[in-house]
């Protein structure tokens, strides 16, 4: 079984966000992926549709996740679990920093709001 040590995380930023990916199909799995989401204060984040089921599980800060236009306001602890094909949004509502722990199937595309597609490489 791989091991994935903290210090061996990927590092990806984009959109204003930071993201450590940990389980991918680059670290030997097969089925799932799971990374480190980190939100600084009062950051807006990009409305997207996501191809897979994604589960969110916030361990640091206060954030808002819009899903499909009706927005939940979750803190430390709460889980949020996104069907496939569902629109989405995820805002850090401060203060200070926001964390969260992702999963989703490997090979999750995202479709941006202008019909722009992408596959995240923390989801390859």
């Amino acid at each position: 079984m791989p091991v994935i040590r903290s210090a061996d995380a990927v590092l990806y930023e984009i959109h204003g966000a930071r993201f450590r990916s940990f389980a991918s199909s680059a670290t030997g799995s097969k089925e799932l992926c799971l990374w480190r989401t980190e939100i600084p204060e009062e950051v807006t984040g990009l409305p997207h549709r996501v191809s897979c089921e994604e589960v969110f599980a916030v361990i640091e800060g206060r954030i808002q996740l819009t899903l499909d236009e009706e927005a939940h306001v979750l803190g430390p602890d709460d889980v949020a679990v996104v069907p496939a094909g569902t629109s989405l949004r995820l805002d850090n509502l401060g203060p200070g920093p926001a964390a969260l722990w992702v999963s989703t199937s490997v090979g999750l595309e995202a479709e941006l709001g202008d019909g722009t597609r992408m596959s995240p490489p923390w989801a390859a």
